[in-house]
Parts: structure tokens; sequence; C-alpha cells
């Protein structure tokens, strides 16, 4: 499944981007996020617990940044195993114009998924995962603001 969206956050992109770069703050804005431990500047390690339909699981998974291009854009990759309720995979390409003294972010996502949770029907799982990337886009748009006020 593809999709994608735009967010425009009242913030400079350079406080956008250190954001994007900061695990607490994805950590809060990811949704069912239980632990986001950075291993390294490129690397994350993640437990994610979500409701998909009747379907509850939790996920271990590792995180990779790749096509670093400070301020501007990253791709965001990860995979987690859900036991018995299979898996999941997918990446985000992240970019970030500037828009007066707002920073417009556009991503375009692709995911994968297998398992007790494929067998829930497409339609279900399309609604659940965009759903889940508006909450975080928005929870994320909330937080950035917050620092960026503090600042």
């Amino acid at each position: 499944m593809d999709m994608g969206g735009e967010e425009r956050i009242a913030a400079p992109r350079e406080v956008v981007w250190a954001a994007l770069n900061d695990p607490e703050i994805l950590r809060q804005c990811i949704p069912g996020c239980q632990t986001l431990e950075q291993k390294s500047p490129t690397e994350l390690s993640a437990t994610v617990k979500l409701k998909v339909g009747p379907v509850s699981a939790s996920f271990s998974g590792e995180v990779t940044l790749s096509d670093i291009n400070p301020p501007v854009s990253y791709t965001i990759s990860g995979e987690g195993k859900g036991g018995i309720a299979g898996f999941a995979k997918g990446s985000a390409t992240v970019t970030l114009v500037d828009d007066g003294s707002d920073t417009l972010l556009r991503y375009s996502t692709k995911a994968q998924v297998g398992g007790k949770i494929a067998q829930l029907g497409s339609r279900l799982i399309d609604s659940t995962s965009q759903k889940l990337a508006g909450q975080f886009f928005a929870d994320f748009n909330k937080a950035v603001v917050a620092k960026a006020a503090q600042a």
C-alpha cells in the first residue's frame, strides 16, 4: 500500500529537521510506541503496540534512516515482527520545504504486512494505516510547534 500527504508546521525548517531526528519526540508521536532507542545516528530500535481491527499485537523492530540530506529530506525505513500477528515493514520519504516562516512536511510511504494482520483485508489495513499516519503527523506538528515556542 502506498500513501502520502502534507503537513504545514508553524516552525522553521531547521527546527522541524531537528525534531525529525529526536528519538524522544518521535517516541511521543508514533502511535502505540512503547520504546524507541537510538543505537547510532541512523539506527533505532522500537517496540510498538497496535490494534488493527480485532488483532492487537506488539511489534519489535529496527528503524533505519537513509538518503539523508539535512535539513531537506531523508528516508526512514523499518521492519517489525509481531509474533503470530505477523509482520509489518515499510518506508517513508520525508521532504521539508520552506513556506514563509512555516515548513511544509511532505511524505510518501510504502508499507507491507503479512501474517494474521494481512488476512484482515486491504481496506481495513489501508484505513488503519492512513489513520495512524495522520495521527503521527498531527502529533508531530503539535510537538514541534510546542518545542519552537519554548525556544
